[in-house]
């Protein structure tokens, strides 16, 4: 009787002190919680991207935080490394180049720098003019809303104006650079108002005939090299663009 009794009373002492245990792990996820909370704040991408990578670690398979982190970035995640991001834009837009006839005029490429979006200057523009032509509005609209997913929205946009190396000089432009110069700056009109890239994370700029992709000896090549460049930058060079030293 005295020995039920002392192990009903032990029996009873563990189970008060069980709940102490769904306790512990309660705070431990809530630290966590705001541990990773405070680390979107104050982090850039590649830092968070560290933090989630160690604390997936530390918990094991780390799912529920993995998914987390991939969701607050948008429809298709920010838990992808840098690269896989850029190679996701670039599929959106080579599918829509595709199913819309436009591959021949607009080529995609990832650099070192960034994801290069290259229109050839007979798309959009007239010759020796700058402003986008309004039945092709659409498509560099469309284009723009995929390059401004929030896949990469922490990411600077370039737009970068080339010509060939033909003289220009008309009552509207003096020279190759104005020409370049005003065709950046439209196309990037037309993402600010347009396709809602936030004006912050756009430049634009002309560089004449002087950065050429091929020689300027034959028609082909100065067909080439008349182009119009949408660079989404790789998120390293962002304190590069941002003027940070």
């Amino acid at each position: 009787m005295h020995k039920r009794k002392k192990h009903e009373e032990e029996e009873e002492h563990q189970n008060h002190e069980r709940w102490l245990l769904s306790y512990a792990d309660f705070i431990t996820l809530l630290m966590i919680f705001f541990i990773i909370m405070y680390a979107m704040s104050t982090l850039d991408q590649k830092k968070y991207e560290k933090l989630t990578t160690a604390l997936n670690q530390a918990m094991g398979d780390g799912t529920a935080i993995a998914d987390t982190g991939s969701n607050m970035g948008g429809e298709i995640g920010n838990g992808l490394s840098e690269d896989a991001k850029l190679k996701k834009v670039k599929e959106n837009l080579d599918k829509y180049l595709k199913e819309n006839n436009l591959s021949a005029s607009v080529s995609t490429t990832i650099e070192k720098r960034g994801l290069v979006v290259s229109f050839k200057d007979s798309l959009f523009f007239d010759s020796g003019k700058a402003e986008v032509r309004p039945e092709q509005t659409d498509k560099l609209i469309t284009i723009s809303k995929i390059i401004n997913q929030s896949i990469i929205s922490d990411s600077y946009i370039r737009i970068e104006g080339h010509t060939d190396s033909v003289p220009m000089h008309n009552e509207i432009f003096k020279s190759n650079w104005d020409l370049s110069v005003m065709r950046a700056s439209n196309v990037a009109q037309i993402l600010i108002n347009k396709a809602g890239v936030k004006p912050e994370r756009l430049s634009a700029t002309g560089y004449g005939e002087y950065r050429p992709k091929v020689d300027n000896s034959t028609a082909e090549g100065k067909s080439t090299n008349r182009r119009v460049d949408i660079i989404i930058m790789n998120s390293q060079f962002n304190e590069v663009e941002n003027n940070k030293k």
